[in-house]
Formats: structure tokens, C-alpha cells, sequence
């Protein structure tokens, strides 16, 4: 190691990354003491509502020698996934019989991908240099990956709390090596949102509280992947057809004008989940939901959370006799959680055609 030249080391890291077919690679410092205390406050207010894993590992999330000792710089890395080949977002969320579900998912799943082209790069590095100490990580351990990735210059924190590109929008993944290694620290990337509230105004259920400031309690991507048990009532009318994650922020954002479609064929719509219909997608039983998100983000929800949110998204369109069939189809389902949201949209339709 004492041999290495980070000078020149840096520069090939950065090449190697792009090679492997990410849009960006940067260097980021393991300093977050100004984001640990931003995450404490999160904390403190219950933001991350069911997912006590966000507590469980302490503040070892923005301390990242603590959760890998050794570490002395971060390779953050970033890649587009918008594919190509879907149908316009708007188009679907102003269908209400059509089923919105999150560009992200619309394809394979992530983790496998990123992690493993970081393996790779990793390998890389070791082939230069030799052995060296590292870890691999996919939104897959605690660890505070957008900051690290706005220090290591590859975006800033939006007021929708995601990374923003100046020339690339906010449509990509996140993935990050810890190392051992003396790496210089690129340029922190600078906030350019201004003005701009657009975020905070699209969003269904005013889960931006203040610009920069997320409650994951009222976002419907944490309703409808994150949540486990019932949605509350109050909310259930303003998710609309969204029935896996959320993208209005994104969206609205004026810089995603700026966003390219991805060049991986693995994020490439499957499915046709880009413009499924609800009736559609409510129908599958379980073995066919466990075939069809074969390789999806989608399949971690389970077939009992998939049917719950597509029951909130039929009793959020319009009460044809195909709908109501759908929902009365699945009123004596096994699961409570089920059967709590059917027996909702169907007062729901109830309601809606008494006037009739």
C-alpha cells in the first residue's frame, strides 16, 4: 500500500468506472458529521415510521470507519436506469384504470446489477495495486448514500431530498466502495435548485414538509413498498393508481429534462407493467405475482402488500362493473390486510354511485 500513488490511482478508478457502464464516478470523504445530525433529527421526529432499521444500527449510518474500520474513502457511483421503452409516465397516472408503478421497478432489480459492476471495479483496483481493503455497497447496509454521493461531487440533495445532476436529472441508482485506500476527496457538488418548489407542490400527500425535509409516514413509496400492515384511510384517496412507489417529484423536477434513458437492457420494461391495468394486475394469484417479478424489486412487497395496494388503486378508479367484479372477486381473501382495503374500495364505489 505504501507504494500506491493515490495521485495517479484516482484518475484510473474514475475511467475504470465508467468503462464498467457507470454514467459517473467521484470520490467522497468519510466526514458526515453535518448529515449525522440531520439524521438524528429524522430520527427524533419518528420520520422513518416502520422501518426501525433505519435506528437500529445508531449513527453508525453516517460513520462510515465505524461500520467498516479501515475506511479512509468512499467511491461512489452512479448509474441511469429511466428506460427508453415506457410508456409516458403522465399518460399512465392520468389513466385511473391503468396501474403506476415506479420507473426504478419497472425492470430488474438493481442490487444485483450495481453490486455486481462494483465487484468488478473493485477487482480491477486490485488487479493494479494488489490486495487492498474494501466493501461493496447497494442500498444494501447503512449507510448514507446520497450524501456521500453529493461529496463526492456527483449531485446535491434536492428539496425532494433526492440526488439532483445538472446535466442528468435524478433518474439513476446509487452504489458505493468503501476502501482503505488514501483517496483525495472530490469537489462537494453545489445545491441548484434556487427558487424552485415544483417538488414539494407535486407531491399527492405533502410528504415534503419543508424543502429538504422528507416524512417518509405520509410518502406513498414508503406506503406502498415499506409500510407493513394497513394504509391509513386518510391517505388511501391520494394515492391514485400508484400502486408500487412514487416518482411526482421527479417528475416535476425541471432539471430531469436534462435525463438520458438508460443504456442497461436489465432495466427495460418487463411485463408491460409500464401500462398494465389494475384488473389486470389484480388478478395474478400468488404463483403467478412469484413469476412475474422474477428478478424484481416488486417481489419483496410480497403477493399479500400487492394486492392491498392495487385494492386502494380500485377503489380510487372509476366504479365500472369490471372493477366492482374485480374487487368482490377478492372480498373473502385469506388475508385480513386484503380484505380490509377490498371491503374499503368497494364503500368506497358504494359511495360514488349512490348518486347514480
Amino acid at each position: 500500500m505504501s507504494a500506491i500513488d493515490p495521485a495517479t490511482l484516482k484518475p484510473a478508478i474514475l475511467q475504470w468506472g465508467r468503462e464498467l457502464g457507470f454514467q459517473a464516478v467521484g470520490i467522497a470523504h468519510i466526514d458526515l458529521r453535518e448529515d449525522e445530525a440531520a439524521l438524528q433529527r429524522w430520527l427524533d421526529l419518528y420520520r422513518h415510521g416502520d422501518m426501525e432499521w433505519m435506528a437500529r444500527h445508531g449513527l453508525k449510518r453516517a460513520r462510515p470507519a465505524e461500520l467498516v474500520p479501515g475506511t479512509m474513502s468512499v467511491v461512489c457511483a452512479r448509474m441511469d436506469y429511466l428506460p427508453a421503452d415506457a410508456a409516458p409516465m403522465q399518460e399512465t397516472l392520468d389513466d385511473p384504470q391503468r396501474a403506476y408503478v415506479s420507473r426504478y421497478a419497472l425492470g430488474r432489480d438493481y442490487h444485483k446489477l450495481l453490486r455486481g459492476r462494483l465487484q468488478k471495479l473493485a477487482d480491477r483496483i486490485a488487479d493494479h495495486i494488489g490486495p487492498f481493503g474494501y466493501r461493496v455497497f447497494t442500498d444494501s447496509a447503512p449507510v448514507l448514500e446520497k450524501p456521500l454521493a453529493r461529496n463526492a461531487g456527483l449531485g446535491w440533495l434536492g428539496k425532494h431530498t433526492n440526488l439532483l445532476d445538472s446535466k442528468t436529472g435524478s433518474w439513476f441508482f446509487l452504489g458505493e466502495l468503501y476502501t482503505d485506500l488514501p483517496l483525495a476527496s472530490d469537489e462537494r457538488a453545489t445545491d441548484h435548485c434556487g427558487t424552485c418548489s415544483r417538488c414539494i407542490g407535486a407531491c399527492p400527500t405533502g410528504a415534503i414538509v419543508a424543502p429538504y425535509e422528507l416524512d417518509a409516514r405520509l410518502c406513498i413509496s414508503y406506503l406502498t413498498i415499506e409500510l407493513q400492515g394497513a394504509i391509513p384511510e386518510s391517505l388511501r384517496p391520494l394515492l391514485g393508481n400508484r400502486i408500487y412507489g412514487c416518482d411526482d417529484c421527479q417528475l416535476v423536477c425541471p432539471w430531469n429534462k436534462f435525463a438520458q434513458p438508460t443504456r442497461e437492457a436489465d432495466f427495460a420494461v418487463r411485463n408491460g407493467l409500464d401500462q398494465a391495468t389494475l384488473v389486470e394486475l389484480f388478478a395474478w394469484d400468488e404463483a403467478e405475482f412469484l413469476r412475474r417479478t422474477e428478478g424484481s424489486p416488486i417481489r419483496r412487497i410480497g403477493h399479500e402488500r400487492w394486492l392491498r395496494n392495487i385494492a386502494v388503486a380500485l377503489g380510487n378508479a372509476k366504479g365500472t362493473p369490471e372493477v366492482i367484479a374485480a374487487l368482490q372477486a377478492r372480498s373473502t381473501h385469506p388475508s385480513a390486510l386484503v380484505r380490509e382495503h377490498v371491503t374499503w374500495a368497494l364503500a368506497r364505489h358504494a359511495v360514488t354511485n349512490a348518486g347514480y
